[in-house]
């Protein structure tokens, strides 16, 4: 029997706190982001280091692939938004969209029609991405105050419907994108900070992560709990749902 304790490869370079990893849909490669201020590329093929880096002038909280494969979107402790571009190896674009306020997550649309980001006051900025400009263009469309306090996660469902979003007062808010970003629901059952979630491929269920040391299986149309999944010993930052059947 395989031993699955054992890591099959190990990555070094940062310096700080990984914060964000992504891999480049054909699995050539993936990137990482860090709390030592810098984005990094990681060719798979290779067996040493990493193959690129770009600095940041903060932590990176947050950094996300677009669609088109070849750029990734970061947001930073210093409320930056930039956007990388792996063909001119460069940042191609920048904005500060509340001053300092930390960007906590960034979201693009699997269509690459929008590209949302939400801060630690709980806000999330929402634009229209402009593909004249090789879709690093950023137009404003709406702004969501969506939680009275750190807004931790946003993503933007695989049908393009719906955003959710969770947060530091326990809560999971699912808006509707073609209704002006108008309240659906609020999903209310974990007892901390709600940090991460995930959508199924068909965007009918949601899953949650909590510093209440579950996982939460959750079905939109009802608002319900299906499923919680208690087995963890301290808080649940992170999920990832394999749903591709």
């Amino acid at each position: 029997m395989k031993d699955v304790s054992m890591p099959v490869r190990n990555f070094t370079g940062h310096t700080g706190n990984i914060t964000a990893v992504g891999f480049q849909k054909d699995r050539k490669w993936m990137f990482t982001g860090s709390e030592d201020g810098t984005l990094k590329i990681w060719d798979m093929r290779q067996r040493s280091g990493f193959q690129r880096s770009y600095p940041s002038k903060a932590a990176l909280n947050t950094a996300v692939l677009h669609p088109n494969q070849g750029e990734i979107i970061s947001g930073d402790e210093d409320g930056n938004i930039r956007v990388w571009d792996l063909t001119a190896n460069a940042c191609s674009y920048e904005l500060v969209p509340d001053g300092k306020c930390a960007i906590r997550s960034i979201t693009i649309a699997p269509d690459a029609s929008l590209v949302m980001a939400a801060n630690n006051r709980g806000t999330c900025f929402i634009w229209k991405l402009n593909e004249g400009s090789g879709g690093n263009a950023f137009q404003p469309l709406h702004k969501i105050e969506a939680h009275d306090t750190y807004c931790l996660k946003a993503l933007i469902s695989p049908d393009v419907k719906y955003l959710a979003t969770t947060s530091a007062d326990k809560t999971i808010k699912i808006w509707n994108i073609a209704k002006k970003f108008e309240l659906e629901k609020t999903l209310v059952g974990h007892q901390r900070w709600v940090w991460d979630c995930c959508f199924s491929a068909d965007s009918q269920y949601l899953v949650s992560a909590s510093s209440d040391k579950t996982a939460k299986l959750w079905k939109l149309s009802t608002g319900g709990i299906l499923m919680e999944y208690k087995q963890h010993q301290k808080a649940v930052t992170c999920v990832a749902l394999n749903d591709s059947n």
